[in-house]
């Protein structure tokens, strides 16, 4: 028996230092970025790289961290273009996750809950384009883009993006398990379907509805190809389109950059703060509300 407990013990070992290097390396990248954000390029590129910035950063005579923070927002022409761009980020992102959620929500709800000819044909028909690369469809869909007077603007930045099919595939596999018998109890008390989904089915999915939402917020907020090519004007770029032409500035040092990629990560950090609960807590959350 000690021998057993001893192999289980090595066992939980091996795998909280295995744990501990995953974390480590997912970590560091964040650290090096923070730590870096209030250095000057000599200082990050010096050998070793110091992890504990000096105490000079900090004091009046030298403010390398305000001079970093001041570039990446007002560039080298001290034009405060990357505030709008932040704007116009939090916009699109914020408007495909909402509507991503609600409609994906909605259809997963009818494939999952109804029975009607051809419902399996519809389900396999939207997994079907999830084979579909998106650089497949892009010309098409600029030239649709192009045709409908949506370029550059914020319905060419977001129609396109309304909903996805993994939306719709997460929704219906996750209310697959969702209870029939609350939903015709309802249907007995005489409520419609639309109250039903609202009052009831809606407001249980909240451990699925917070992952798509993440996911999808996550996806506009790093797309760059797509902005790329719609955005022609720099007042409507978003932040992928800045953090790639500040990198190629040639008067931009790495400190400024790093400084740069740190302001854009922090709304990425709030929304996983905030929904972090049901994210990571999963259906016990649905197991607590139905108890």
């Amino acid at each position: 028996m000690n021998k057993f407990v001893g192999k289980i013990t090595v066992a939980e070992a091996l795998i909280w230092v295995i744990l501990a290097l995953v974390l480590c390396f997912t970590v560091l990248p964040i650290l090096f970025m923070l730590v870096a954000s209030v250095m000057d390029a000599k200082q990050i590129l010096a050998m070793p790289f110091r992890w504990i910035p000096s105490r000079e950063y900090f004091t009046t005579s030298d403010r390398t961290w305000l001079t970093n923070f001041h570039k990446a927002i007002f560039g080298n022409n001290n034009n405060p273009v990357f505030l709008r761009n932040i704007a116009n980020s939090l916009i699109v992102a914020s408007t495909v996750a909402v509507t991503t959620v609600i409609l994906s929500a909605l259809c997963g709800y009818g494939l999952a809950k109804f029975n009607f000819r051809g419902k399996n044909a519809i389900f396999m028909s939207i997994m079907a384009t999830m084979m579909i690369p998106f650089e497949a469809i892009m010309i098409p869909l600029y030239i649709v883009t192009a045709n409908l007077h949506m370029m550059n603007s914020y319905r060419g930045l977001i129609v396109p993006f309304l909903v996805t099919a993994f939306g719709v595939f997460q929704m219906r596999q996750y209310l697959l398990t969702f209870p029939a018998e609350f939903i015709d109890a309802a249907r007995v008390d005489g409520l419609g379907e639309f109250r039903i989904f609202l009052s009831i089915v809606f407001p249980n999915c909240l451990p699925v509805i917070s992952t798509l939402a993440i996911l999808s917020f996550r996806n506009q907020w790093d797309n760059l190809l797509w902005p790329l090519l719609v955005s022609q004007s720099e007042t409507m770029k978003t932040i992928p389109l800045y953090l790639s032409k500040f990198a190629e500035e040639k008067q931009t040092d790495e400190g400024a950059m790093m400084a740069c990629a740190l302001i854009a990560s922090i709304p990425m950090f709030i929304l996983f703060g905030a929904l972090s609960k049901y994210f990571l807590g999963g259906a016990a959350v649905f197991e607590s509300r139905k108890g």
